[in-house]
C-alpha cells in the first residue's frame, strides 16, 4: 500500500483517541484562530502535482528557476496562504524553494533541521500550517548523503560517541539506522529513505490536528527523497 493512500485512510478510532488533546490545545491557545488565512484553493493531490512539476522544471533547467521577488514580496506582505509544508534537512544544498521549481515567497511553509527529524517545535509548526494556513500537503523530505543520517549510521554500526547536542540531535535516527543495518543495498541511503517515511508516519500518529484533516480529505502527508546529484525528488511509498 502506498503511504499516500495509507495517510488518506487514517481511522476515526485513532482520531477520537487524540480528540481530547486537540481540544485542550485549542483551549490553551484560542488566539491562534485569529491568525487563520483563507482556505486553500487547491487539493492535496493538486499541491503534490505542483511539487512534481516544479521539480521537473528544476531538473531540466535549474537556471530558469528565478522568481520575481519584488512583486511577490508586495503581494504577500500582509497575508500568506502556502500550499505545501515541507519538513526537510538544514543541509545548505537542500533548498525547497529551488528544488521545487523556483517557487516564490508565500508558497511553501518550511521546517528545517539536521536530519529532518520531527520534534515538538516542528510538529507544532506543521500543525499551524495545516490547520490555520490551510496548506493541504505535508512533505517530509530526506536527501542523499545526509550528514545527520551518516552520523546515526556510524553510531549504529561502530558505536561512535558524538559530543554535546549533536548526540541528542541524531538520537531519534539511530533506531532507524539499526533497523536498516542488515538490509540489502546502501546502508546510509536506506536509512535516509526510512527516516523520511518514519517522520511522515509520526506526523500522522502523533498529531490529532493533522489526523483530523487527513480524515476529512483536506491534508495529505507524503515522504520524499532528494538526490543531490540529479536534483530529482522521489515521492516515496510504503508497502
Amino acid at each position: 500500500m502506498c503511504f499516500e493512500c495509507q495517510t488518506a485512510g487514517f481511522s476515526r478510532r485513532n482520531l477520537l483517541k487524540f480528540a481530547g488533546l486537540g481540544a485542550a490545545a485549542l483551549t490553551l491557545a484560542p488566539g491562534l484562530a485569529l491568525a487563520a488565512e483563507a482556505e486553500s484553493a487547491i487539493t492535496p493531490d493538486q499541491a503534490l502535482d505542483k511539487l512534481r512539476q516544479g521539480n521537473e522544471k528544476f531538473v531540466k533547467d535549474a537556471e530558469a528557476c528565478a522568481a520575481h521577488l519584488v512583486e511577490r514580496r508586495t503581494a504577500v506582505a500582509k497575508s500568506q496562504a502556502p500550499w505545501a509544508t515541507i519538513l526537510t534537512c538544514s543541509d545548505s544544498r537542500v533548498t525547497p524553494e529551488l528544488v521545487f521549481g523556483g517557487v516564490s515567497l508565500g508558497e511553501l511553509f518550511v521546517v528545517r533541521n539536521a536530519g529532518n527529524v520531527l520534534e515538538t517545535n516542528g510538529l507544532g509548526t506543521i500543525e499551524y500550517g495545516a490547520e490555520h494556513l490551510h496548506a493541504p500537503l505535508i512533505v517530509v523530505m530526506g536527501h542523499k548523503r545526509c550528514g545527520a543520517v551518516v552520523a546515526a549510521c556510524d553510531v549504529a554500526k561502530n558505536g561512535t560517541a558524538y559530543d554535546g547536542s549533536i548526540a541528542r540531535m541524531i538520537e531519534p535516527i539511530v533506531p532507524i539506522a539499526l533497523a536498516n543495518q542488515a538490509k540489502p543495498g546502501d546502508f546510509i541511503d536506506n536509512t535516509v529513505h526510512a527516516n523520511a517515511v518514519h517522520g511522515a508516519a509520526r506526523i500522522v500518529s502523533e498529531s490529532p490536528i493533522v489526523a483530523r484533516l487527513i480524515d476529512a480529505g483536506k491534508v495529505k502527508v507524503v515522504p520524499a527523497y532528494y538526490d543531490l546529484d540529479t536534483g530529482h525528488v522521489d515521492f516515496l511509498h510504503m508497502t
